[in-house]
């Protein structure tokens, strides 16, 4: 999925951006994937960036109605696309 141009990971939403998860990338440990879809991490949710911290912190995204911290290793791994209308992203 990644090799889609309008396909990009989490990590690399802007902030106060929203998307739409089109996926997970292949590397993604499957339990992980698991415990990310419990939170509400499914294809075709929207998700928001909130809070990016400096110097590597986890950020902050929002979800399903949740609010959750994924750091870089995990972010990198949900795979997302800009919605129709968004800027840039």
């Amino acid at each position: 999925m990644a090799d889609k141009p309008d396909t990009f990971s989490l990590w690399d939403l802007p902030l106060h951006t929203t998307a739409q998860l089109v996926g997970f990338s292949a590397t993604l440990q499957h339990r992980y994937q698991g415990r990310l879809q419990e939170f509400g991490f499914h294809t075709g949710e929207e998700i928001s960036c909130l809070h990016q911290p400096g110097f590597g912190a986890p950020r902050v995204f929002r979800v399903s109605n949740a609010t959750y911290s994924l750091d870089r290793e995990l972010a990198e791994q949900v795979l997302v696309t800009r919605l129709a209308g968004e800027a840039n992203a």
